[in-house]
C-alpha cells in the first residue's frame, strides 16, 4: 500500500465497519491524466449498488474535509468482485487453499502467469502447491473463479 492508500484506509475503516461492511482494499492510481481513488468494500452477504452508494455518501465529505489527496480525483466504491485482487497479508490469510493466478514481471519457464492453490506466504515468497514465487517478481495476484 502507498502512503496515501494507507492513510485513506485508516481514515475510512472505522466508518465502513460502522456501516456493517469490511474495508477490503484502497487503491489510488493515475490513469491517463485522471486520478482514481477506489474503495473496495465487502460483506458476507455480498455487495450491491445501494451498499456502494451508502458508503460513498458517508465517506465523500470526510475525504474532502481531511484533504488527504491534493489532486482532483474520481471516487469509486465497489465490491472487490469474485476474482478479487489479493494484495495484503489479510487477503492471503482469507484465501489459503483457494486457486489463485499470479502474473509475473519476468517469465518463469516461459510463463508470464502461474495458476495454483495458495498454500502459504511470507514477506519474500508466495507458495503454491507446486511452486514458490518471489514476491518481487509478482505484478498481480487474483482469485480464480471456475465458471
Amino acid at each position: 500500500m502507498t502512503k496515501i492508500e494507507e492513510t485513506v484506509y485508516n481514515l475510512l475503516e472505522p466508518i465502513v465497519i460502522e456501516l456493517g461492511y469490511e474495508l477490503y482494499d484502497v487503491e489510488y492510481s493515475k490513469e491517463g491524466k485522471d486520478f482514481y481513488l477506489r474503495i473496495f468494500i465487502d460483506n458476507k452477504n455480498g455487495i450491491n449498488l445501494e451498499d456502494c452508494e451508502n458508503v460513498s455518501n458517508r465517506i465523500s465529505d470526510l475525504l474532502d474535509s481531511e484533504d488527504v489527496i491534493k489532486e482532483q480525483y474520481f471516487l469509486e466504491v465497489s465490491s472487490p468482485g469474485i476474482e478479487r485482487i489479493l494484495r495484503e497479508n489479510k487477503h492471503f490469510n482469507q484465501n489459503r487453499g483457494k486457486e489463485i493466478e499470479i502474473k509475473l514481471f519476468k517469465p518463469i519457464q516461459n510463463m508470464k502467469s502461474i495458476t495454483g492453490i495458495l498454500k502459504d506466504f511470507n514477506d519474500e515468497n508466495i507458495y503454491l502447491e507446486n511452486a514458490s514465487i518471489e514476491r518481487k517478481n509478482i505484478s498481480q495476484i487474483k482469485l480464480v473463479y471456475n465458471w
